[in-house]
């Protein structure tokens, strides 16, 4: 597989480029994408660029009755001197291969997907906005496309990936967002797929989404399916609690997902010297905390968002309003240092951006 040639076929009708201050996340998608097939016997095989263009299924795949699939987010960010940079990749590829495991998907050649993907960005780069807040989404998926209604794992699978310019994916930005502490729905829990980024896990969570988005809320804060107590994570984020100068995050448990940007949080926390700690923490603790007037700060943190602050939680019915409503300092901080280190605007002492030459 690492010796294939990734065969190119150049679109014949290139797209307009959105305007970089116009941009909405996930609406707009660039000129070309990456495809790779596998088949039970042969492998990972065909490597290819191609126009972006529909895909043809038959209608037994299997990924449309049973959900074998999974996927990956990441971001290419351009630098003042036309640098193009990735941030950590290395972990999205390797977290791919882990939520393959889950599924039942074969195992991909992570360096040899990688280079693709480079190779993607290299061709399609024009697309990168620059101003503030943007960046050049970038989607790996993989669906099981074997034609059977049997219950069982596909024999052949096709691997995508996608290229989408975009602007923040909360309308606020690094502005506080509202969140709405779930108690009726479950989304996961350990010994099932949350920890797996796959796509049952987001369809789980559509619903409760509906509802808090009704009650003007931005996102659900799920707590574990099982007592309904302990903090999990947020529909589209890992969570932080900074209370009373020490910070605390859910411990990974087998229906997190395991972040990128959490575990990057993690690592510029003890090097700033903050306390930090990964453990079980309940919605009641938070609430006496905040009740104390203990709770500081609270953000979310993930590839598509960075550092989401949280000005509310609503807890049947509790509003806990923090900070204020405003931005923390710590909040604000960690969005600057990640940002700017992925824009190259700032040293990377963690070595965690990879150049696309």
């Amino acid at each position: 597989m690492k010796d294939e040639l990734i065969k190119t076929t150049l679109t014949h009708s290139k797209k307009e480029i959105p305007n970089s201050s116009q941009l909405e996340f996930g609406r707009c998608f660039t000129d070309h994408m990456f495809i790779m097939d596998y088949i039970d016997g042969k492998g990972w095989h065909d490597p290819r660029i191609v126009p972006y263009q529909p895909i043809s299924l038959d209608p037994a795949a299997m990924i449309f009755h049973y959900g074998q699939t999974v996927f990956e987010g990441l971001k290419a960010y351009k630098t003042k001197d036309e640098k193009v940079l990735l941030f950590r990749p290395n972990k999205n590829m390797e977290r791919l291969n882990l939520s393959n495991e889950r599924l039942c998907i074969p195992k991909i050649d992570e360096e040899f997907v990688l280079d693709a993907l480079k190779q993607l960005i290299r061709l399609d780069q024009e697309w990168i906005p620059t101003i503030e807040g943007t960046s050049l989404y970038i989607r790996p998926f993989i669906i099981s496309t074997e034609p059977y209604l049997g219950v069982a794992a596909s024999k052949s699978y096709r691997l995508m990936i996608i290229l989408s310019p975009v602007g923040s994916y909360y309308k606020e930005g690094i502005h506080p967002v509202k969140i709405f502490v779930e108690r009726e729905f479950v989304r996961a829990v350990a010994g099932g797929t949350g920890k797996a980024k796959t796509a049952g896990n987001y369809a789980a969570s559509l619903k409760a989404q509906e509802l808090s988005e009704k009650l003007g809320y931005s996102q659900v804060l799920w707590l574990d399916g099982v007592e309904k107590k302990y903090i999990e994570e947020v529909g589209s984020m890992n969570i932080f609690f900074k209370i009373n100068g020490k910070v605390i995050t859910p411990a990974l448990n087998g229906s997190i997902l395991e972040g990128v940007t959490r575990n990057s949080v993690i690592q510029l926390l003890k090097h700033w010297g903050i306390p930090v700690s990964e453990r079980k923490i309940s919605i009641d603790e938070i609430y006496e905390s905040h009740r104390n007037g203990l709770v500081e700060e609270i953000f979310g943190t993930g590839t598509a968002a960075v550092i989401s602050p949280v000005g509310e939680l609503n807890w049947e019915g509790e509003k806990m309003v923090i900070n204020n409503g405003q931005t923390g300092l710590l909040s604000k901080k960690l969005y600057n240092t990640i940002t700017n280190i992925q824009n190259g605007e700032e040293p990377d002492p963690f070595d965690w951006t990879v150049e696309v030459k």
